[in-house]
């Protein structure tokens, strides 16, 4: 499974941060790696450089082969809020799918 990791300009992630955003992913999604080909992580401040309230958003573009990908986001006070947010609904989403390929 590749993760491909973007941003908007007002975000730069540190190569630490990636790999924190890599492992939490590899490992909420463990289940389902035969079935992802991609994971393109979108990361973004919806204020720019203003404060507001969940404004960071994350959204998920999962690729299964042979299916249309499927798109997860979430908003919240952080990053990590935000990740955490779109990866359960991404999980519920995958589930959903996954158990329909395995019932036909």
């Amino acid at each position: 499974m590749i993760i491909q990791l973007n941003t908007d300009k007002n975000l730069t992630i540190h190569s630490e941060y990636e790999a924190q955003i890599t492992e939490k992913l590899n490992v909420d999604l463990e289940r389902y790696t035969d079935y992802i080909t991609r994971i393109e992580v979108h990361m973004s401040d919806e204020n720019g450089s203003k404060g507001g309230v969940n404004d960071k958003k994350c959204l998920l573009e999962a690729r299964l082969e042979g299916k249309q990908p499927i798109v997860t986001s979430d908003l919240g006070d952080t990053y990590d809020l935000a990740l955490k947010g779109a990866t359960e609904k991404l999980r519920n989403a995958l589930n959903t799918t996954v158990s329909k390929m395995k019932a036909h």
